[in-house]
């Protein structure tokens, strides 16, 4: 790898799994340590003068964005103006950014898989704060390439997976949605399409702009919560026998998560050469990974 890469958010799950990824392959990531109070505009300028990289991954806000329960909407907003700058810095220096996204910018209306063409309509604060920063690093950084993600699990305690696992631990039962859909996409598979995308910008290909990648076989929350679960029990002793299926108007998060997510990933195989791979065989390198954290 001829470029120097640059990794904010070495820290968190897809930052390490991409780092444990690129060295398989001798591809080393500068990845610094955030400030006490996390990156910021004034941070971001002193780094961004210092250490000139070619190219910038913005994961410094990957569990906020992608894994969080709970959104904070101030936090959020400070967090976007950072981007903002940092597209800003990007475009000064003419580093490349490649900068992470969200099958959440869409509201699921519609039945078929999303396209990179297709309208966005976010539904809750998350979703509008990922859009804008979409926006405002198309607008200010020409160089990028925006990546959206469908379902992202990860080896987190706190995330979207572990949340999960530790209700089968300690609840009586459990109901998923058998009527949403969307691409479970194993947080490795993500660092795989990443690093991927890279090796094609260290051939000074120019192939920015946005595009989708899930994981295949588009799925719902019941059946990846089935596999999830018969994995689990190699594991742990579960206390959760067996998940009762729910409506998707009936769960809590209705109301702020698209009820259809299925992206589709043509532009990204056109473009890049990158076939989507099933999701259930990341899931026993995940939840081993998971356990031997725990």
């Amino acid at each position: 790898m001829r470029m120097r890469l640059m990794l904010l958010g070495g820290g968190n799950a897809l930052g390490q799994a991409l780092i444990r990824l690129g060295a398989e392959e001798d591809i080393g990531f500068l990845a610094p340590r955030p400030p006490a109070e996390g990156w910021d505009a004034p941070s971001l300028t002193e780094l961004l003068d210092v250490n000139r990289p070619d190219v910038v991954i913005n994961l410094a806000y990957y569990y906020d964005w992608f894994q969080s329960g709970q959104v904070d909407e101030a936090l959020l907003s400070r967090q976007e103006r950072a981007v903002e700058r940092l597209a800003e810095l990007c475009q000064h220096h003419q580093f490349a950014l490649l900068q992470p996204s969200s099958y959440r910018v869409f509201d699921g209306a519609r039945t078929t898989a999303y396209s990179e063409k297709d309208e966005v309509a976010p539904l809750d604060a998350r979703s509008r704060a990922l859009w804008r920063t979409e926006q405002s690093v198309r607008t200010l950084c020409p160089k990028h390439v925006l990546l959206r993600f469908g379902w992202l699990l990860d080896d987190s305690k706190d995330g979207l997976l572990g949340r999960f696992l530790h209700r089968l631990e300690t609840c009586e039962s459990l109901s998923l949605a058998d009527d949403r859909r969307g691409n479970p996409t194993p947080v490795d598979d993500a660092a795989r399409v990443m690093l991927a995308v890279l090796k094609q910008l260290d051939c000074q290909a120019p192939l920015w702009g946005t595009y989708h990648y899930g994981g295949h076989e588009a799925s719902t929350p019941l059946v990846v919560g089935q596999a999830l679960m018969a994995e689990a029990a190699h594991h742990r002793r579960l206390r959760v026998e067996t998940l009762t299926p729910i409506a998707h108007a009936d769960c809590p998060d209705a109301a702020d998560e698209p009820q259809h997510g299925v992206l589709a990933c043509k532009k990204i195989f056109n473009t890049f050469g990158i076939k989507p791979r099933a999701w259930r065989a990341g899931l026993p390198t995940l939840l081993e990974r998971y356990y031997r954290h725990g």
